[in-house]
């Protein structure tokens, strides 16, 4: 159960970060801002989600280091 809430709040952060940056860009280009946020927010999240139920079908289960590597893939600018 540990296990999804971090899944789950980390998966809140990717559209955090993702949906924040893209504010200013969104303005630029005469995007509304919301919608701006909300689009680049859900990309982000379904890179994830694919990447998770990808890792998934290999073998049936999640481990650690297959959760951080989907969330790494996402998050360029992250530790790894």
């Amino acid at each position: 159960m540990k296990s999804l809430q971090n899944v789950v709040m980390r998966i809140v952060a990717v559209f955090a970060a993702q949906g924040l940056g893209v504010i200013g860009a969104g303005a630029i280009i005469g995007i509304d801002t919301m919608s701006a946020v909300m689009l680049a927010g859900g990309l982000g999240v379904a890179t994830v989600v694919e990447g998770l139920a990808r890792s998934f079908l290999n073998d049936g289960k999640l481990s650690a280091s297959e959760i951080n590597d989907v969330f790494a893939k996402v998050d360029k600018k992250g530790v790894n």
